[in-house]
């Protein structure tokens, strides 16, 4: 096997025998099994495309299958074989669409068959470690950055998709790029390709939030109780609203109290979901702490996406995974019928006293602080905030991220932190006060809410008559797996330049990568929190 798709593979190199994640080698090797089949897949569906035959099975399983090799998405070695066999199967079947005169150049490399461990020694010749030995490092890096970012952004499509919400160009792109990234390529095609995919980032970030925001309205500033009540629980990971949502609905009038973790935190300022009593607070923090949280949690347990980390005995019989979600031996619920989790959640005995009945606040999406634009403004222009922060991005385990909360204390009182996704664990529980009535945190909402931020930039950009280069904004980015590599790329798609980000870089980017990354977007690496901070308002 060889990794490092993620942020704390090992060494900063790559995960060679174990991932650090949790994922064996039988697993790893069969990831890149399923990349490859959904990249031969997608040779196969662009040319249908071109030809106007209805492709829908095919996008669902190509969206699906990139989103299940996701960093912490699937270490369940079975299903991804299953993804596997069902990847030929559509590929079998897509043949027989296509006429031979337009049959793309397919590899000639057999189909995989036998068992999951015969499967992920045939899919050790797709490994990133034979494609290094072949290309180069810069080249396949690149490569890397352009598949990461598909990935995150194919698992943002997954989430719009289950709110119905669909777009034939963005699945159009899934089949273009992946077919781009089965031919060689030059440096600069790569990079091009690398920006194109934040270009579609952004389409599908659009549309993600249409879905939420029409479906369940428009997030509001909502305080939301960070400390348990009494009574029988159920707590809910991932990022996807609408299995929330039915969750919520097959749990009214139980007498089981709902809560949220980790990027679900932000689902409570959606008055479509808030409308629940019984969705009564968010429970723990980020994806990294669940092992010591959920052992603590006397109820069950959902993980509707990423990140799951491996499951410690004592709950292992009452955590549930849903959608591409797996791991060996974890229950699995299909078609979210919740009846299993809602029993063992009445087996179990809840909480059996209420917490100190401390509240944070959500829901400054782009509508929430466009809505008061014009206060911000005069703010700004009255010299009361003086520059605008925005630190977010994915948390994780590995050192060096107390950056960030030594960076969200440091900062000025005269400034405004924006955050979003996870990352935000690191200092939302503190109280920055306010600017004028104007919060001095302002909780944007998950990962793909990156869209809101940038809304907010754009407007504040057009009130001062500038660019989003040109104010007084500076973007401190944790990051750890694919969908942060996504939103990253929309951001360099949009010309945004001096984003620091960390807490270290990827190491698919090599220093000619990176040479690349800071002559054209002055990409810098974090550093020290008051230097950093220093070195943004100096600018």
């Amino acid at each position: 096997m060889f990794c490092y798709q993620c942020e704390q593979t090992s060494q900063g190199k790559a995960c060679v025998n174990k991932s650090v994640c949790g994922k064996d080698e039988i697993t790893a090797n069969l990831q890149d099994g399923l990349y490859h089949v959904t990249k031969e897949l997608s040779c196969l569906v662009h040319a249908l495309k071109q030809k106007n035959k209805k492709t829908d099975a095919y996008d669902r399983f190509v969206r699906e299958a990139l989103f299940a090799t996701v960093t912490n998405v699937n270490f369940d070695a079975e299903r991804i074989r299953s993804y596997i066999l069902t990847g030929q199967d559509l590929i079998n079947r897509a043949v027989v669409e296509l006429p031979v005169t337009d049959l793309p150049k397919t590899s000639d490399i057999p189909r995989f068959k036998g068992t999951a461990s015969e499967m992920s020694l045939a899919a050790g010749a797709f490994s990133i470690q034979k494609r290094i030995e072949r290309y180069t490092p810069d080249l396949v890096g690149l490569e890397e950055l352009i598949a990461y970012g598909l990935k995150g952004t194919a698992a943002y499509a997954h989430h719009a998709r289950a709110l119905n919400k669909n777009d034939a160009v963005i699945d159009a792109f899934f089949h273009e790029c992946l077919t781009f990234l089965s031919r060689e390529q030059t440096a600069g095609d790569l990079l091009k390709m690398a920006l194109r995919v934040g270009e579609i980032n952004y389409r599908v970030m659009e549309l993600l939030d249409q879905a939420h925001t029409e479906t369940y309205g428009h997030p509001e500033p909502t305080a939301v109780r960070i400390n348990p009540i009494k009574g029988k629980a159920i707590v809910v990971s991932g990022h996807d609203l609408k299995d929330l949502e039915d969750l919520l609905k097959q749990t009214e009038g139980r007498g089981i109290n709902v809560y949220t973790h980790g990027e679900m935190l932000p689902c409570h300022a959606y008055p479509g979901l808030k409308k629940y009593k019984h969705l009564v607070g968010n429970y723990g923090g980020a994806w990294q702490d669940q092992q010591r949280e959920f052992e603590k949690f006397p109820g069950a347990i959902v993980m509707t996406t990423n990140c799951i980390q491996e499951p410690r005995a004592s709950y292992r019989d009452r955590i549930f995974t849903l959608n591409a979600v797996g791991w060996p031996g974890v229950k699995h619920i299909e078609g979210r019928d919740y009846s299993t989790v809602i029993e063992t959640a009445l087996a179990q005995p809840g909480f059996t006293g209420d917490g100190d009945p401390k509240t944070i606040m959500v829901g400054f999406g782009h509508n929430t602080v466009m809505g008061v634009a014009g206060k911000v403004v005069e703010a700004v222009k009255a010299g009361a905030i003086k520059h605008f922060f925005l630190i977010g991005g994915c948390d994780g385990a590995k050192s060096g991220r107390n950056y960030y909360t030594e960076f969200a204390q440091s900062v000025p009182d005269d400034t405004v932190i924006l955050t979003l996704a996870c990352g935000k664990y690191r200092f939302n529980k503190l109280d920055f006060g306010t600017i004028g009535g104007i919060p001095r945190l302002l909780d944007i909402g998950q990962c793909n809410d990156a869209y809101s931020a940038i809304k907010i930039a754009l407007a504040l950009a057009q009130a001062f008559n500038t660019d989003v280069n040109s104010l007084p904004l500076s973007m401190i980015i944790s990051w750890y797996e694919q969908k942060a590599v996504a939103v990253l790329l929309t951001l360099l798609h949009l010309g945004i330049k001096n984003i620091r980000l960390g807490p270290s870089l990827p190491a698919f980017i090599t220093p000619n990568i990176l040479k690349i990354l800071v002559e054209n977007f002055n990409v810098k690496t974090i550093t020290d929190a008051k230097k950093d901070i220093a070195a943004c308002l100096a600018t």
